[in-house]
């Protein structure tokens, strides 16, 4: 979807190198969620807004922020995304014995989202996700190195 790689905070990082592996990854994994609730809560009132309210089924309510532990130990470092819940099953599995179905979800079985943000050959598109980071890229930023450089000084008065 959209992505885009964080710079100018070479002073915070600079100061993090003093600390711990895991105190490391702990404070970039609470200032990257922090940060990233900004898109999230841009995305959902976004959904909100074009959301059909003649369906109970709710897109705004299954826009979550979630790390991504593979692309996170592909990058070193910490990725954390933004997206709808359930938004990447394959639809023709339909949903196996004993596990979470798409329904169990917060707004419901919201596959189609897709379909809203892209468009179709019969639809026009009307992004929500997409708009929700790049509208947001400086408040993110910004968000991510002040809570960087919070837990990061909480760290090295607790050590």
């Amino acid at each position: 979807m959209g992505e885009f790689k964080m710079q100018g905070v070479e002073g915070v990082v600079g100061k993090m190198r003093g600390l711990a592996p895991k105190l490391q990854r702990s404070g970039l994994k609470k200032s990257a969620r922090r940060a990233m609730s900004i898109v999230r809560d841009a995305a959902r009132a976004k959904a909100k807004a074009i959301d059909d309210p003649a369906t109970a089924e709710k897109i705004w309510k299954n826009i979550a922020v979630q790390e991504s532990p593979k692309d996170s130990k592909r990058e070193g470092g910490v990725v954390m995304r933004v997206g709808v819940m359930g938004g990447a099953q394959n639809l023709s599995l339909g949903g196996i014995a004993g596990k979470k179905t798409l329904k169990d979800n917060p707004g419901g079985d919201t596959w189609y989202w897709r379909f809203i943000e892209f468009g179709t050959e019969h639809s026009r598109a009307e992004p929500f996700m997409r708009p929700a980071l790049s509208e947001n890229i400086d408040p993110v930023t910004e968000r991510f190195a002040t809570e960087l450089s919070t837990e990061i000084d909480a760290a090295l008065r607790g050590a």
